[in-house]
């Protein structure tokens, strides 16, 4: 581990930190005492914060399965978080070993640092690799994942944006953004993308939704941003979605037959074809 690795991982300890709360209600082991201590106050405020959580890590790994069916082999996963257990790049080698490549890219440097030092011990770094960014940086985020040289501008993409829209602002007009990634997408490419959502007669998942939203805010400085199903399909713009649509999280080409209310996943995801 480098020392500037080092470093950003030392002054992190006692701030809550999105990517490593997410870890922990996965069951992961790359968390501190101070992100346990968040997710469980939180739980106990909305327990299914786990389950969207736990289905939202499912739902990744069929749709990036779906997309290597599909002849894509290079991935760009914004707002990744940790590349623990389950992420992009080990789903996609178990499906086509040694072929595929993934751009990670997380706005938090210590996420990022994290990201390093796993990709490190568990990937192979001539084709995956993690980049500090922001969803809001557009051309000079698009322009770092080509630099990289591990995505061809000409092949078909993998763009995921997986559990991150809900933490963009309205204010700061991320259908708009979206729709410049769009804009760069070779036909044959596909967008996935999964956000928070709680049915609006459910009035009292929606108020507890709410107080977790301003803890959220309050420690780590990201709201949750609560949106209708219309406002999040826009954000596929007029790419038509493959089947079975947009859909609570569980009922994206399940693998089996759904026991539970996947309305309980509180969370929508669909995937979408560009050309």
């Amino acid at each position: 581990m480098n020392e500037d690795v080092s470093s950003r991982l030392s002054a992190a300890v006692d701030k809550v930190s999105v990517g490593r709360v997410y870890d922990y209600l996965l069951g992961g082991t790359h968390n501190y005492a101070v992100d346990q201590a968040f997710a469980e106050a939180q739980l106990a405020v909305l327990p299914e914060i786990r389950d969207f959580a736990r289905a939202n890590r499912a739902f990744l790994g069929r749709a990036v399965r779906f997309m290597v069916a599909r002849g894509i082999r290079q991935f760009v996963d914004i707002g990744s978080g940790l590349p623990t257990q389950g992420n992009v790049h080990e789903v996609a080698d178990r499906a086509a070993p040694g072929q595929c490549r993934v751009v990670y890219i997380d706005n938090e440097p210590i996420a990022r640092a994290h990201a390093q030092i796993l990709l490190e011990q568990t990937a192979d770094p001539l084709r995956h690799t993690a980049l500090d960014a922001d969803f809001f940086d557009r051309d000079r985020l698009w322009n770092r994942v080509l630099a990289t040289r591990l995505i061809d501008p000409r092949e078909p993409v993998g763009l995921l944006l997986v559990a991150l829209l809900h933490f963009m602002p309205d204010e700061r007009n991320p259908h708009e953004v979206l729709e410049y990634y769009r804009s760069q997408l070779p036909p044959g490419s596909l967008l996935a993308l999964s956000h928070i959502h709680v049915d609006p007669g459910d009035e009292e998942t929606q108020h507890a939704g709410r107080q977790v939203a301003q803890e959220y805010q309050r420690r780590t400085n990201h709201a949750a941003i609560m949106r209708n199903r219309a406002e999040i399909a826009a954000f596929f713009g007029d790419l038509p979605l493959v089947e079975p649509g947009l859909v609570w999280l569980p009922q994206w080409r399940p693998g089996n037959a759904l026991d539970d209310d996947p309305a309980q996943a509180r969370g929508l995801a669909g995937v979408a074809r560009v050309g």
